[in-house]
């Protein structure tokens, strides 16, 4: 039976259930939006201060990132403190030094972590380490690459530009997966995640890019494709990636530091895979 061959009263009752379903994911794109407001300038203003300051925002950061992640898997009794340790390591050779000293850092973190953990009076498993090591991989590496990225030629505006289109590529996908999405992408990791949605939101971050190299004179429109592209391609891979730890983790959100909207891990997913990009496509561009 058609619309057209329903009761009036059934007509009626499916339109009230869409205009409510319309009117839930409105309210559920402000409430995003408005969770990443207060990340968004806070991220503008370290990056436009740079230094000690932009690298002391991002230890902080990043050790509420370590924490949720640590929390998601307390069972297995990670190392905190070693994690924090770790981080603030990288962070400091990131500032301090290039690629090559954040690499010593991140072999010198392997050995703090096991020290720390045999030292402290909790037992550490081989898991809870690996966690750890994970957690520096992951995070701590990615943050390290914004400091590298920062102090590069044009950085500041670099990293600017990898955030838009980290943020726009999220965006795209999350409407045109609401709007278009038929084809689940990875049911059993995301179920809401769809081809379709990652599909239009690779074009929108890729464009997104391309728009803002509109304001940098040094910068080419095809240099600002080939950013925008790689950071859309690869920022959904950090969004997936996350809500591969949280299945596993048996949790919703990584945190509770923005509410019901989760915590600083779950803001920061797709920047974790996206900056790293960024800075290696920058530096073989420059």
């Amino acid at each position: 039976m058609t619309d057209e061959d329903e009761p009036a009263s059934d007509r009626s009752r499916g339109g009230r259930l869409r205009w409510l379903e319309l009117r839930n994911g409105g309210s559920d794109v402000t409430a995003r939006v408005a969770t990443a407001v207060p990340l968004v300038l806070l991220a503008i203003a370290l990056v436009a201060i740079g230094g000690w300051v932009f690298a002391i925002g991002l230890f902080v950061l990043g050790v509420i990132a370590l924490r949720e992640l640590f929390s998601m898997f307390e069972r297995l009794t990670p190392p905190i403190l070693a994690g924090f340790v770790g981080l603030l390591l990288l962070l400091v050779a990131a500032e301090t030094g290039g690629p090559s000293r954040v690499l010593l850092a991140l072999v010198v973190s392997l050995a703090v972590v096991f020290l720390i953990s045999i030292s402290d009076h909790q037992s550490t498993s081989l898991p809870g380490l690996a966690l750890a090591i994970l957690g520096l991989v992951w995070i701590g590496l990615a943050f390290a690459h914004a400091i590298m990225l920062r102090d590069l030629v044009h950085g500041s505006a670099i990293v600017f530009l990898v955030l838009i289109a980290t943020f726009i590529t999220d965006t795209g996908a999350y409407f045109g997966g609401r709007t278009f999405g038929r084809k689940a992408l990875a049911p059993s990791i995301s179920p809401a995640k769809t081809v379709e949605g990652l599909l239009i939101g690779i074009v929108a971050g890729t464009a997104a890019a391309w728009f803002t190299g509109l304001y940098f004179d040094w910068l080419s429109g095809v240099d600002a494709l080939i950013l925008g592209a790689s950071v859309a391609v690869i920022a959904p891979l950090g969004d997936l990636f996350e809500s591969y730890v949280k299945r596993e983790a048996g949790v919703k959100d990584s945190g509770t530091i923005f509410g019901a909207h989760g915590g600083v891990l779950d803001r920061l997913d797709a920047l974790c895979f996206s900056i790293v990009a960024g800075y290696y496509v920058w530096s073989a561009l420059l």
